[in-house]
């Protein structure tokens, strides 16, 4: 990357779209709190989109000004021309694997009766619109393989269509379902229908907005109305309540795994298909823990618990004696992070975290240890689907720097031989390197963090640096592979990832840590990784750049505000940047169990003092901010991110750059055409270098 001479245009060149300030004002617990914007909530009222039709023009003029913009969007495209697998998985006689040429802008469902075969094109999302935004975002196939429930979304949003085709002709039969969220579907084993999650229909000019509450269980038998789908289960008593549905292999059992929200810890409920109109019943009736059913031995649940265990254990509950002094540990906490464990050729495959990468191992059903799967190095491993009557499995592995590629694991021999790997156009994963360190954090914690970069890389103090982590909702941050990352590191830049408290890299303590009161936790780790990155010489101020989305983009709200002279530029992507009302949009309440509740008054007092909305502050000299949302984010609300920009630009206007890029036919980010990737990452990459002062 080569130095220009001056930063970014003179901010008096910039010249904001007016926003008119309203004089909204809350009190909370009695607390005032002004909310000018609160009229950017009507997304289409004239006034928001004159100022969001005004704010996309400014973006657009000054993004396309950016020398290499357009380079890096070039490169970005051919990098992505790379063929893309999933991990096959069995039902019946047929195998189904995700497959992506390279360019498609979303991948494509296949099926074949013999993996080392070539299969064919099930579902091809590709051709459902012909600007790729409607996405295939979930999928069930019956337990004979011969039908497959697949769900379509439109622009991004989370609602969901639910379709069936048949897999033998490829044909779709009538069967559409529609007004479901957040839930995949489960078959019956006899294939007569699946069950499906649910909400009421909103009413006309709320879909995108109204709050989303009461979930419901429904069942649906093929061939009939969706107005004849049965209930099968609901939380009257409790809105906010997601529920998780599950038909055992056998197909004797429905598992349901309810939660309150976004909350880690969930009951869990049975009922016996076998027995016509069996009861639901509990299997865990308080949710105290977390509990993961993952298979069954006859009457016996296989599940993986945080219950006193932090790291997670395996444990084994009968359906008829479910009570906990008759539970059975399979699997105890070890020192390592438990995430998954499948029952597949007799064995039992138990997937782990270590220090934020992956580790496998191999158990007897019993729980003692007969191996370990080889890994090619530190990264992060997904699939091993499969059941005990299963000779193969396959997983995928991908690391930062390593594209993924797929292996087919046989049970018998222990033995893994590669199914399909990729190759880029140009680039050549042993060019670079990843190395794992550890930093302390303001209260002393040791918190890992990963780090990208060309080989031979000079640790000068001025290489151009993105920060980028989530720290939130027991989600963790493992290596993976995105070209992104790869042209970033392919321009010389460093790609630095800390797994930060909130997240869940080494179990519930670690998540607790970053939650509610505790939130601040997260901001001062990931100030601490820059400061940290700083001090070893890798950057500078002037060279480092933070960028995250969804609760990453409240992450990145916060920490530019609290500690601005870190950083250079800022990125909040689709951000929860409204602490006191993400309650009141869409499924925002039911994230009030990981940041808590403006009802409560410590609760309240914790969010005002990081939410990003109400800390914008005049004079507060911010890094060069681009925020990013879609006009169809029906998960963060579009307005967090109007707001916030809004307040920016009017408390900054001559300061650093402060803009707002706001994709249309797109949402929170899941089922995104490739082609809006590309173009959205090459802005973001041509912004930030710009603040750089390295966008010749």
């Amino acid at each position: 990357m080569a130095s220009s001479s001056g930063i970014h245009s003179p901010s008096s060149r910039l010249v904001y779209p007016p926003a008119r300030r309203g004089d909204q004002v809350d009190v909370y617990h009695g607390v005032t709190v002004a909310d000018p914007y609160r009229w950017m909530e009507h997304l289409d009222s004239p006034e928001t989109r004159a100022w969001i039709e005004a704010e996309d023009r400014l973006t657009q003029s000054y993004l396309g000004e950016i020398p290499r913009r357009d380079e890096i969007a070039r490169r970005l495209k051919k990098l992505l021309d790379f063929e893309r697998w999933s991990p096959p998985w069995r039902r019946g006689k047929n195998w189904f694997y995700w497959h992506n040429s390279g360019l498609q802008n979303q991948s494509v469902l296949f099926v074949t009766e013999n993996p080392e075969q070539p299969g064919r094109a099930l579902i091809d999302p590709n051709l459902f619109s012909g600007d790729g935004t409607v996405a295939v975002t979930s999928w069930a196939m019956s337990h004979d393989g011969t039908l497959a429930a697949y769900a379509l979304s439109d622009a991004g949003s989370d609602w969901q269509v639910w379709h069936v085709r048949e897999v033998a002709t490829g044909k779709d039969l009538p069967d559409q379902l529609r007004w479901s969220k957040f839930g995949g579907a489960t078959w019956r084993k006899d294939g007569s229908g699946f069950y499906y999650t649910a909400y009421a229909p909103p009413q006309p000019g709320e879909v995108l907005k109204a709050a989303n509450q009461y979930q419901k269980l429904m069942f649906h038998k093929l061939g009939t109305p969706q107005s004849a789908d049965l209930l099968v289960y609901t939380r009257t008593d409790a809105p906010d309540w997601f529920i998780g549905p599950q038909v055992s292999y056998d197909g004797r059992y429905l598992i349901l795994n309810v939660s309150r929200g976004t909350e880690v810890k969930n009951t869990l409920l049975v009922q016996d298909l076998s027995v016509a109109n069996g009861p639901i019943i509990p299997i865990v009736d308080r949710p105290t823990a977390s509990f993961e059913f993952c298979d069954n031995l006859g009457t016996v649940l296989y599940v993986v618990s945080d219950d006193q265990a932090p790291r997670y254990r395996l444990i084994a509950i009968g359906v008829a004696k479910p009570s906990r002094a008759d539970w059975r540990t399979v699997l105890p906490q070890g020192p390592d992070l438990l995430q998954d464990a499948s029952l597949i050729g007799g064995q039992l495959i138990a997937t782990y975290m270590h220090d934020a990468h992956s580790a496998v191992r191999r158990y007897s059903l019993d729980g003692k240890l007969l191996g370990s799967v080889e890994l090619p190095g530190l990264g992060s491993v997904s699939g091993f689907a499969g059941h005990l009557d299963d000779a193969v499995t396959y997983f995928d592995f991908s690391s930062f720097t390593t594209p993924p590629s797929v292996y087919r694991y046989e049970m018998a021999t222990a033995t893994s031989s590669l199914w399909h790997s990729p190759t880029l156009s140009g680039y050549e994963p042993a060019h670079y390197e990843t190395r794992q360190v550890f930093y302390t954090s303001k209260d002393g914690t040791r918190v890992p963090m990963f780090i990208s970069a060309r080989k031979g890389l000079v640790v000068d103090g001025d290489n151009p640096t993105i920060l980028t982590a989530y720290g939130g909702f027991n989600i963790p941050l493992v290596p993976f592979f995105g070209a992104s990352w790869a042209t970033w590191m392919e321009l010389g830049g460093v790609l630095a990832v800390p797994n930060l408290r909130g997240g869940g890299e080494y179990g519930r303590e670690w998540h607790e840590a970053g939650m509610k009161l505790r939130k601040q936790t997260v901001f001062d780790d990931f100030i601490a990784a820059a400061e940290f990155l700083i001090a070893q010489h890798w950057t500078n101020p002037k060279r480092l750049a933070i960028w995250g989305g969804s609760n990453g983009g409240l992450l990145i709200g916060a920490v530019e505000e609290q500690r601005p002279d870190l950083f250079a530029a800022a990125v909040p992507q689709v951000g929860v940047l409204d602490m006191l009302r993400f309650r009141d949009f869409t499924v925002g309440r039911a994230w009030e169990s990981e940041y808590g509740s403006v009802d409560d008054s410590e609760e309240f007092k914790a969010m005002l003092a990081y939410s990003p909305l109400q800390n914008v502050r005049a004079g507060g000299n911010y890094p060069a901010t681009l925020v990013m949302t879609g006009d169809h984010d029906d998960r963060v609300f579009p307005a967090h991110s109007f707001k916030f920009a809004a307040a920016m630009q009017h408390a900054d206007p001559k300061g650093n750059p402060i803009l707002i890029r706001i994709e249309t036919r797109a949402g929170h980010g899941m089922g995104k055409p490739l082609t809006k990737s590309i173009d959205e990452t090459a802005d973001a990459f041509a912004f930030i270098l710009r603040a750089f002062g390295m966008a010749r």
